[in-house]
């Protein structure tokens, strides 16, 4: 079984790889830089040097591939979504060629809005890109796991935490999903190895409870033994610390929309079930991975 899959040093791809080793696959790795999973891996992976914007490229390393794990990485462009657009097209062309049977795509909650979530809008675009490929050619399948706010997202928080005060656009008590990207991982591996499907599907990847800024900066104080307190800043002062670090207007809209497009009333398309529902607390992941980053760094 030949399974290919993107982005294999990522949060999510590291962990994933793993998976597909132990289940005595030899996945193969479409990286810019193979020399880190080579180095992870050794001959246990087929670690290929691929530019996702380089359609040859990408034709090539996905022939006789049986599934893909496709992460669209956004890039340092000006205007992530078209960086996005242009990927997913690419990809998808690739995949229609080569008729790749299953691909799943590590989207994110909030795609299902189309427009108006930021650089959630170009997943969205990959979305829409290759469910026209499946919709034209019913041997290609396709699966969206739409996710949750990733944990590892406040690995980026690292300083806010240490002052105590995290800026976020949303209002504090305001719940929404998050999710461990070993969860996620989890998921995609079931799906890639378990090719029994067909058609165009959703998969929400929820985390184990949703939780709001207030909620998750509690767990994180408990586990840091310190007071970590959420800040709502308004969208101009944001707009403004954004544009003094020298972000392009069109990025800054990007990262603005992934907060302000869904806060106050958004919905996820799939509900919270048992099925969207994963296991690991945000409680155990920052004890595993918050905690030892944070001393790390001071």
């Amino acid at each position: 079984m030949e399974i290919a899959v993107t982005a294999p040093s990522g949060n999510v791809g590291r962990l994933l790889v793993g998976h597909l080793v132990r289940a005595g696959v030899r996945p193969r790795l479409l990286s810019r830089h193979p020399d880190q999973a080579r180095a992870s891996w050794g001959d246990l992976v087929d670690a290929r040097e691929v530019d996702l914007r380089d359609i040859s490229a990408v034709t090539e390393a996905t022939r006789g591939v049986d599934a893909l794990y496709l992460v669209v990485p956004p890039g340092q462009t000006d205007d992530p979504v078209a960086a996005y657009a242009t990927v997913g097209e690419i990809v998808a062309a690739s995949v229609a060629d080569n008729r790749v049977p299953h691909t799943v795509l590590q989207s994110s909650v909030g795609a299902e809005l189309r427009e108006g979530a930021g650089e959630i809008d170009g997943l969205a675009r990959v979305e829409e890109t290759l469910d026209r490929i499946a919709a034209a050619d019913t041997g290609l399948a396709v699966t969206h796991l739409r996710c949750g706010y990733f944990f590892s997202n406040l690995l980026f928080e690292l300083d806010a935490i240490r002052s105590g005060a995290v800026a976020v656009l949303r209002p504090t008590g305001e719940p929404f999903p998050w999710v461990a990207p070993a969860d996620i991982a989890v998921v995609a591996a079931s799906l890639l190895l378990r090719p029994g499907w067909s058609g165009r599907r959703v998969r929400a990847v929820h985390g184990p409870r949703d939780l709001s800024w207030d909620d998750a900066l509690a767990v994180v104080g408990d586990v840091l033994g310190r007071t970590v307190a959420a800040h709502r800043v308004d969208d101009d002062t944001m707009r403004a610390t954004l544009a003094d670090a020298g972000m392009p207007q069109a990025r800054i809209e990007a990262v603005m929309g992934m907060s302000t497009g869904l806060r106050e009333g958004f919905v996820p398309e799939q509900p919270r079930t048992a099925e969207t529902t994963t296991d690991t607390t945000l409680g155990a992941w920052a004890w595993a991975e918050l905690r030892p980053a944070l001393h790390a760094t001071g």
